[in-house]
């Protein structure tokens, strides 16, 4: 995407390396996210995200592990915070990482456009989750590599 085709401005790039866990526990069904990467960004109504994220994952457990993730995005200023409503805004990605794989890179990226209906001054927080599961789980973890992840959301507007 450039601003020069698409009639976009270009309002700021922001980027994270900080991945947030270190590890995900493996559950024996899917759909318990954990998030990954996590950048805030100020926004407003209409404004076009072009985002993009990674990250790599090490089984070390043993036996076959299906992995899901997917950006999700939410209001930082609602008041209410992480317990506020959560929005999925890419399409789910996943495989499995099984014993021979060992690793697995998470690559997924989006356009997205802020509602709306979004409030004035509030900031969106996008966010990189993960699911690690599988039917032999037994307490253990997926490693979250630490060296390997990357979000970072292009914020732009329309020309007036």
């Amino acid at each position: 995407m450039t601003a020069s085709t698409d009639g976009l401005t270009l309002l700021g790039i922001y980027p994270t390396q900080e991945v947030v866990p270190s590890r995900i526990l493996v559950r024996n069904k899917a759909g318990t996210y954990a998030t990954l990467l996590r950048v805030v960004v100020p926004v407003d109504a209409g404004d076009v995200l072009d985002i993009t994220g990674r990250a790599r994952v090490t089984n070390d457990c043993g036996y076959t592990i299906g992995f899901g993730y997917h950006l999700w995005q939410y209001d930082v200023d609602n008041g209410l915070g992480t317990a506020g409503e959560w929005t999925p805004i890419s399409s789910l990605c996943g495989d499995n990482v099984d014993k021979p794989r060992h690793h697995m890179p998470a690559l997924t990226d989006t356009i997205y456009t802020v509602p709306k209906d979004w409030p004035q001054g509030h900031r969106m927080t996008v966010v990189l989750r993960g699911d690690a599961h599988s039917t032999a789980a037994d307490g253990q973890y997926l490693t979250v590599d630490q060296a390997y992840g990357q979000l970072t959301v292009r914020r732009y507007q329309r020309a007036a």
